[in-house]
């Protein structure tokens, strides 16, 4: 049950953020749920592959590049998942903060 609220609070996470942020889209609740569990299985798989490649690029930025990292791994699942669109890198960076900072609170809201 817990990870089905999981699943729910990051599609409300990325509902949130597709109406904050101009170049993000969702067309469907089906499409956020679709794009959360995409999003999860990106970060879970090529994520943690693609953070120990630029470890040294992340060292010298003193991490600050996991945030282009964040972004394209959310480029990534737009490109796999129907009715998800982002309209442009800057808006996949900017998408990835915002939904960090709603997805922690919405964590925090719903105690997952």
């Amino acid at each position: 049950m817990s990870l089905i609220i999981k699943l729910l609070v990051n599609a409300l996470s990325l509902i949130i953020t597709a109406n904050v942020i101009k170049g993000i889209h969702l067309y469907s609740f089906s499409s956020a749920i679709w794009a959360a569990l995409i999003l999860g299985l990106v970060n879970m798989v090529i994520r943690p592959i693609m953070l120990i490649i630029t470890l040294p690029i992340n060292v010298l930025t003193l991490g600050l590049f996991t945030l282009i990292i964040n972004a394209l791994m959310l480029w990534i699942t737009s490109q796999l998942v129907s009715g998800f669109v982002i309209d442009s890198f800057f808006a996949a960076l900017i998408g990835a903060i915002v939904l960090s900072i709603i997805s922690t609170i919405l964590s925090f809201i719903f105690k997952t």
